[in-house]
């Protein structure tokens, strides 16, 4: 189960850079665009930090249940705050009230649960 998981994360992690150079591609096209600056950031920079979790996780160097449970607060956490912040720049409106805090808030969560499965040693 776990690989499967690891390979939907890694797929999800690809659309997610995907989508984050589209929106800085965006970004440098359009007046105002801060929010898709900032939507492309987020999207490339966890992206990132979703392939690096995954492979600490598969390598055993992290508690891989934590691991896999912090890469995907970052996808969904991603999701939220960019989804968010693009929401508003081409709609006028948000996801929900307080979709990008909610994602900021579990992309803190996330990290800290990465630093977690870091430091929690593993049984052997």
């Amino acid at each position: 189960m776990e690989a499967r998981l690891s390979r939907i994360l890694i797929v999800l992690a690809g659309i997610m850079g995907a989508d984050g150079v589209i929106l800085a591609a965006a970004s440098a096209h359009q007046a105002d665009a801060a929010r898709l600056a900032s939507a492309s950031s987020m999207l490339l920079f966890h992206a990132l930090a979703v392939l690096g979790t995954v492979a600490l996780a598969e390598r055993g160097v992290i508690r891989a249940r934590v691991g896999i449970s912090a890469a995907s607060g970052f996808v969904l956490a991603t999701a939220l705050f960019a989804g968010d912040l693009t929401l508003r720049q081409y709609a006028g409106r948000g996801l929900f009230p307080f979709a990008a805090p909610t994602g900021g808030t579990l992309l803190i969560a996330s990290w800290l649960a990465l630093a977690v499965a870091a430091a929690w040693p593993r049984r052997n």
